[in-house]
C-alpha cells in the first residue's frame, strides 16, 4: 500500500509515464526522487505538520514532490495552474505554504515570482522545476544533491487541496494528519483497490489537472497499488481513445464533460481504436446528465461506476453501472457515513422529497481559516452531520438523486426552479455545445430563467436558435423550469476539471 514497497520488489516497473513524450519513471526512481525531496524538506527546517505548494502543469515530477512531502508528514498544497498570481498568493497565504515548487510554462508564474515578497511573503523559498525562472534555484539540481535515502523522522502526510471556486473564493479543506508511519496502509487506496481492481497489473490513463483532488487522489492510489499511471498534459478526446490503445489502459477516472466530447467525435474516430482492455471507467465532480450516461454505456459496455462525495470527506455514495440501469439518473446509495435529506429547518424529509444532503460519520473537516463556512456547512440541529451545498432526494431503497446546488437555486415569483433540469435536456441539443442555465434579475418576479448557451456553430447564433432551445426545452419541462431568454458567448467558463464557473455568468447580469 506504498510506492516503496513496489520499488523493492519491482523497482523497473513504470510508475509515470507522460503521454506525449514517453518519458517515465519507475518505481525505484520514483523512491529515490521522492526520498531526496524528504531530505530537502527537513534541510529547509520543514517539519511534520507544515504545508508545501506546487503549481504546476502536469509533469513527471508532481508524483516525485508529492511522494517526498507524504513521506515527511506534510500537506501538499496543490494549486490551480489557471490562477492570476494574485489568486495563487491568496492560496500560498491563506494555507501557510512554505515552500513553492513552479515551472516557467505556469503562466502567472513568473508575475508571482518577480512579486513574492510583497504578495506571498511568507513563503521562505520558491524553486523553479524548469529554467525559465532565473535566478530561483533549482528543484532538479537541489534535488539531486541530497541522499537517497529515508529521513529518519518519517510519518505519513497527506494533501490540503481547495475548492475550485466555482461559488465563490476557494476554500481550503485540512484534514487531521494521522501521525501513521509513512508507508501505513490507506483507506482510499484500499477502496479503490478492492472495488476497481487496481493493482500492479493496472494501467490508469489521468486525462485531468493534477492539481484537482480526484486526478490527484486516484493517482496517489494507483502508486500505492503498484499501478503505471499515464499522466496527459491536457484532456483530448481523440488522444485519449489513442492513448488506452497504445497503453493497454485498464482504468479511469473522468467527469462528465469529457464524456460529452467523447461522445461528440466522429463515429469513424471512436470505432478506429482498439479499447478493449479498458476494464472501468469512474466518474463523479459534476452531475451527468441521463442521455449523456446511457449512450457511453452502450458504447463500451457496462463498465462505468459513479460516486458522489468532495474533498471534504464527509460522506460518499456509490453506484455499479448495473444498478445505474435499473435507477438511471441516480448517484446510488450511501457507501461512507449515513445519508440523510432535510428541510430549510433542519427536519428529514421522506423519499422523493427534495432537500439538502447531509452525511453523518465522515470524517470531520474544516475550512481553512474560515469558521463561518466551517460552521454554514453542518447541520443546525445535529453538528456531526454536514453538507457539501447540493439540493436532492432518495427513492424508497435509499438511492440518491441530485437535483442542483443550493447555491444555483433560482427563486422565480417564489417557486423555487432548479436549472440543472434545463441544463440536462439543452446539453443534448445538436446544436449546443455548452449550456448554463442562470437566474437573472425581474421587476415582478424577482428572478427569470435565461439560458446562456455556446453554440457548436457561432453563424447559428441568434433569435431563430433562441427560439428553437426555448421550444426544445417546452417540448420536454414545465413552463416554468424553462429559459425565457437566450444569451450566447463563444465559450463558457469552465474549470479545467469541467466545473462550471455559474458565478462568473450570474456576474454578467446581477448588479
Amino acid at each position: 500500500m506504498h510506492p516503496r514497497h513496489f520499488a523493492r520488489v519491482s523497482p523497473d516497473r513504470p510508475a509515470v509515464v507522460m503521454a506525449t513524450t514517453g518519458a517515465t519513471t519507475s518505481y525505484a526512481e520514483l523512491e529515490a526522487l521522492a526520498n531526496r525531496g524528504a531530505q530537502l524538506f527537513r534541510a529547509h527546517g520543514i517539519m511534520a505538520g507544515d504545508t508545501v505548494a506546487v503549481w504546476l502543469r502536469n509533469c513527471a515530477e508532481y508524483f516525485a514532490i508529492y511522494w517526498a512531502a507524504q513521506r515527511a508528514g506534510l500537506y501538499l498544497c496543490p494549486i490551480s495552474s489557471q490562477l492570476t498570481a494574485e489568486e495563487a498568493a491568496y492560496i500560498l497565504n491563506d494555507s501557510g505554504a512554505k515552500l513553492l515548487a513552479t515551472h516557467a510554462d505556469v503562466p502567472a508564474a513568473a508575475t508571482l515570482v518577480a512579486q513574492s515578497r510583497t504578495l506571498a511573503p511568507a513563503v521562505a523559498d520558491i524553486y523553479d522545476l524548469g529554467t525559465g525562472l532565473a535566478p530561483l534555484p533549482s528543484w532538479p539540481h537541489a534535488v539531486a544533491a541530497q541522499a537517497d535515502t529515508p529521513i529518519a523522522d518519517e510519518s505519513a502526510g497527506y494533501h490540503l487541496v481547495y475548492s475550485s471556486g466555482t461559488t465563490g473564493r476557494p476554500k481550503g479543506i485540512r484534514l487531521p494528519l494521522s501521525g501513521e508511519p509513512a508507508d501505513a496502509p490507506h483507506m482510499l487506496a484500499d477502496r479503490i483497490g478492492g472495488r476497481y481492481g487496481v493493482g500492479a497489473h493496472s494501467v490508469l490513463l489521468s486525462p485531468a489537472p493534477l492539481y484537482h483532488t480526484a486526478p490527484l487522489a486516484y493517482g496517489m492510489a494507483a502508486h500505492r497499488l503498484g499501478a503505471t499511471l499515464v499522466i496527459m498534459d491536457k484532456f483530448d478526446a481523440g488522444e485519449v481513445l489513442r492513448l488506452i490503445e497504445a497503453y493497454g489502459v485498464t482504468f479511469m477516472q473522468m467527469v462528465p464533460t469529457m464524456f460529452i466530447r467523447l461522445l461528440a467525435l466522429p463515429e469513424a474516430v471512436r470505432a478506429r481504436h482498439d479499447l478493449s482492455s479498458l476494464d472501468k471507467i469512474v466518474h463523479a465532480a459534476a452531475p451527468c446528465p441521463v442521455e449523456v450516461k446511457r449512450r457511453m454505456i452502450e458504447w463500451l459496455g457496462p463498465i462505468i461506476y459513479e460516486y458522489y462525495g468532495g474533498s471534504e470527506g464527509n460522506g460518499s455514495t456509490f453506484i455499479t453501472p448495473q444498478e445505474w440501469i435499473e435507477h438511471p439518473g441516480s448517484v446510488g446509495r450511501a457507501d461512507w457515513g449515513t445519508l440523510h435529506i432535510c428541510d430549510e429547518a433542519g427536519g428529514e424529509v421522506g423519499p422523493g422529497v427534495d432537500g439538502l444532503v447531509y452525511f453523518e460519520g465522515g470524517w470531520d473537516f474544516q475550512y481553512l481559516n474560515d469558521p463561518e463556512k466551517t460552521r454554514d456547512a453542518r447541520h443546525p440541529l445535529h453538528p456531526g452531520w454536514s453538507t457539501l451545498g447540493d439540493i436532492g432526494h432518495v427513492d424508497e431503497a435509499g438511492y440518491l438523486y441530485l437535483t442542483d446546488r443550493k447555491s444555483f437555486m433560482i427563486i422565480s415569483g417564489g417557486v423555487n426552479i432548479y436549472p440543472q433540469e434545463a441544463e440536462n435536456l439543452l446539453i443534448q441539443h445538436p446544436e449546443v455545445a455548452d449550456v448554463a442555465v442562470i437566474g437573472v434579475p425581474h421587476a415582478e418576479m424577482g428572478e427569470e430563467v435565461k439560458a446562456v448557451v455556446q453554440p457548436k456553430n457561432w453563424n447559428d447564433a441568434g433569435p431563430d436558435l433562441a427560439a428553437r432551445l426555448i421550444a426544445h426545452c417546452r417540448d420536454h419541462l414545465s413552463a416554468v423550469k424553462c429559459p425565457r431568454s437566450v444569451d450566447f458567448d463563444p465559450a463558457l467558463p469552465r474549470h479545467d476539471t469541467g466545473k462550471l464557473y455559474k458565478q462568473d455568468i450570474r456576474k454578467r447580469y446581477w448588479p
